[in-house]
């Protein structure tokens, strides 16, 4: 794989008010560079279904515009309320149709594994996962917490897909064997 295209790898942090977006370049050595990133800020408006429909719009322009050829996103966890769980499903369904409409394939991470894979720990805080976005991206300005957690998830399926291909170990695997 040595001298190939560096790999773009767009991460997803859905939301039902705001929506992480990070998209990475991942070479054949394990270098990452960060592409893009933005929070889509929906909760302004007039309706849910707008939301949603926002959420599909600004993904499907970013897709087109910075061309990634995987994607990941974070898996829904249990939320306080039910109400609150459905609204999250369901920005999370208008994103992976974004994605999948474009013909991306899409892989799905637990908040805890994308945490332990950046951070090192699977319980670690916002304020933690923001600093270590920074370090392993070089990033010399702050980055916004959603989208933060995006770019983790991008890192993350970058590091499994790695690991992967190193070891011919299918990551699913990897976590029946902890």
């Amino acid at each position: 794989m040595t001298g190939a295209a560096p790999l773009r790898i767009l991460g997803i942090d859905p939301g039902s008010q705001r929506t992480g977006v990070g998209i990475i370049e991942a070479d054949a050595g394990g270098k990452l560079r960060c592409v893009f990133r933005a929070t889509l800020q929906v909760a302004g408006e007039e309706t849910f279904p707008l939301r949603l429909k926002r959420i599909y719009d600004e993904l499907g322009g970013i897709i087109d515009a910075h061309a990634p050829a995987e994607a990941a996103i974070e898996r829904v966890f249990m939320a306080r309320n039910a109400d609150s769980a459905l609204k999250l499903g369901q920005a999370r369904g208008a994103a992976i149709c974004a994605v999948v409409g474009r013909g991306l394939p899409v892989a799905e991470y637990a908040p805890n594994a994308v945490k332990q894979a950046v951070v090192g720990k699977g319980h670690a805080g916002k304020e933690q996962v923001q600093h270590m976005i920074g370090i392993l991206l070089n990033l010399r300005e702050p980055v916004q917490a959603d989208a933060a957690d995006a770019l983790a998830i991008a890192i993350t399926h970058a590091h499994l897909r790695a690991s992967e291909a190193r070891t011919g170990i299918a990551a699913a695997a990897w976590g029946r064997r902890r």
